[in-house]
């Protein structure tokens, strides 16, 4: 689940209080009730260290969330993030490092890495504390003393999972240039959304392209 930003959040990240003063409000944002569950957002980054998006990928009772590579990774090639930062929220409101946290991290790292995608930091929340991996030295560790090997089974998912999208992409970028030609010829907005599969939001900013 995408989460919206407003123009004051989609900053050039310097430093772990960056990052987290952010998370803070979102979290914050939610009612009592969905504070008690654990969170796992991920954070895409362009190679300037801008944010590009922030990505709800977990919500789980209490404290446990389950994460799948292949989700926590679709999005950051989509959007062509260089690095992400991972962040979840301890309900409890402990940031204390746990060895599921230690060992996640690592195993998105390795996975990561496969991708071409740098996981720079793990921060874990409360509502008014944080702790950062790269901050206390846990991510260096995991650089070079990391437990996981990422399996061949998975490098495939990993693989048809960035193909998939490299398709899609290449998909809606074809139909975007029909879209163009058909407005063009002042086809109606009900024809070019039939012929191409594209929405009416994505028809109508085509349109005001166009009219520019």
């Amino acid at each position: 689940m995408n989460v919206r930003l407003t123009k004051d959040q989609k900053i050039k990240i310097v430093n772990s209080d960056d990052i987290y003063s952010i998370m803070q409000q979102i979290l914050l944002r939610e009612n009592k009730i969905r504070r008690g569950q654990e969170h796992f957002w991920i954070v895409g980054l362009d190679s300037k260290n801008c944010i590009l998006f922030i990505e709800l990928l977990g919500l789980g009772q209490h404290n446990r969330v389950n994460m799948n590579p292949s989700d926590a990774f679709r999005i950051a090639i989509y959007k062509m993030a260089t690095k992400v930062i991972l962040v979840h929220n301890h309900p409890s409101g402990s940031t204390i490092v746990s060895e599921e946290d230690k060992e996640l991290t690592d195993y998105l790292y390795k996975a990561g890495k496969f991708l071409k995608i740098d996981v720079i930091d793990h921060l874990v929340i409360s509502e008014n504390k944080y702790h950062s991996f790269d901050d206390n030295g846990l991510m260096d560790k995991i650089r070079t003393n990391g437990i996981w090997e990422i399996v061949d089974r998975t490098k495939a998912e990993l693989n048809e999972m960035k193909m998939e999208i490299i398709s899609d992409k290449a998909a809606k970028k074809t139909a975007i240039e029909i879209a163009k030609k058909m407005l063009a010829k002042g086809n109606s907005v009900e024809l070019v959304k039939e012929y191409t599969g594209l929405t009416l939001r994505e028809i109508n900013k085509i349109l005001k392209d166009i009219e520019k």
